[in-house]
Formats: C-alpha cells, sequence, structure tokens
C-alpha cells in the first residue's frame, strides 16, 4: 500500500553511477510514526548525500510502501519502506563508502534508532544497497547488500522508481522486475 510522497529532484546535468539507499521503520520516531519519519529524514538525507557527494546530485524517490517484517523477533508492527536513488559524479571507492555509512548511521540514531537486536523493530533503518559496481566485503559494509535482491520491501520501492526513470543495478542481478516476481511466487 503506497503512502507516497513526491518523486524527484533534479539538477540540471548530473549523470555516473547509481547509489541506492533502503529505508525503512516499524517503531516511532521523535518526529511520529513510521511514515512520518520516513518523510522527516528525506530533507536531512538529501542534505546529507548533497554535502558527502560535494555537488548537486539527481534524486530519485519511491513512494512509501507499507510491508510485513521479515524474520526477525515475532510480534513486529508492519514496516513502512521506501527506495532512493541517486545519481552522481562521484567516483565509488570503499573510502567514500564507509563515509557514507556513517553519515546514515548518524542519521539513524538522530531518530532514535536502538540496536538492540537482530533484525528487531527500530524507528529508521538506512541501508546503502549499492553503488555502482563497487564490490565490498568488510564487517562494517559491505556492497552490493547481500540481500537487497531477495527481500520485496527493498525491491518493490527500486520498482516504483525504474518504472519512471530507468537506472542500473550491479551486474550480475536479473532486472528488478524478475527478482520482485520471484520474492511474490
Amino acid at each position: 500500500m503506497a503512502v507516497g510522497f513526491s518523486n524527484v529532484i533534479e539538477p540540471a546535468g548530473v549523470g555516473g553511477a547509481a547509489l541506492a539507499i533502503g529505508l525503512g521503520a516499524n517503531l516511532p520516531s521523535p518526529a511520529g510514526g513510521p511514515g512520518e519519519t520516513l518523510l522527516a529524514v528525506r530533507p536531512r538525507l538529501e542534505g546529507l548525500l548533497h554535502a558527502w557527494a560535494g555537488e548537486s546530485c539527481v534524486m530519485h524517490w519511491s513512494p512509501l510502501i507499507r510491508s510485513a517484517p521479515v524474520g526477525g523477533p515475532p510480534g513486529q508492527p508492519d514496516y513502512v519502506n521506501a527506495a532512493l536513488v541517486v545519481e552522481l559524479r562521484r567516483l565509488p571507492s570503499q573510502g567514500a563508502a564507509q563515509e557514507l555509512l556513517h553519515g546514515l548511521q548518524q542519521l539513524e540514531l538522530a531518530f532514535g534508532r536502538q540496536r538492540l537486536e537482530h533484525w528487531g523493530p527500530r524507528s529508521l533503518d538506512l541501508d546503502l544497497l549499492w553503488w555502482g559496481e563497487l564490490r565490498c566485503d568488510s564487517p562494517a559494509l559491505q556492497l552490493p547488500h547481500p540481500r537487497w535482491h531477495q527481500r520485496a520491501f527493498v525491491l518493490a520501492p527500486l520498482r516504483a522508481i525504474e518504472r519512471r526513470t530507468p537506472f542500473q543495478i550491479p551486474t550480475g542481478f536479473p532486472p528488478l522486475s524478475v527478482l520482485l516476481e520471484a520474492t511474490q511466487g
């Protein structure tokens, strides 16, 4: 079920590797319920990305989508999920990806995120899903995110963006439509 926000901010003349971020929440934050949290984090996330990239970037937002929890403790409330695909000129690197991950974690903390249990309920979850063809496999950061292609709550928002504005996913993965169908079959 889409909860919605406007889609695209498009500064002129930007291109390059796509970077994708998944957003989710199923607990209240200082901004309100999960939907309000994802709306409230949007301008702060855009500001973080512009500052981190050192330039303007094109941002493509999905609508908000409600989904049932996957894994984790039983009895969690439903999640509200979204995705953001960013086109930028900055070249992918592990150091820059680590820097962005740190900024995302600081935003999570600002919205009350507490890491109490693996896959437990949360007020805000921001996952760096991929950045072009960058591959990282460290304890702090795995790119592409190891489960992005198996989760309908990630794929449905990405597919909503792709329907409006095509973008590149990392090589080696089937099209988003095929991945999404596989999670629903």
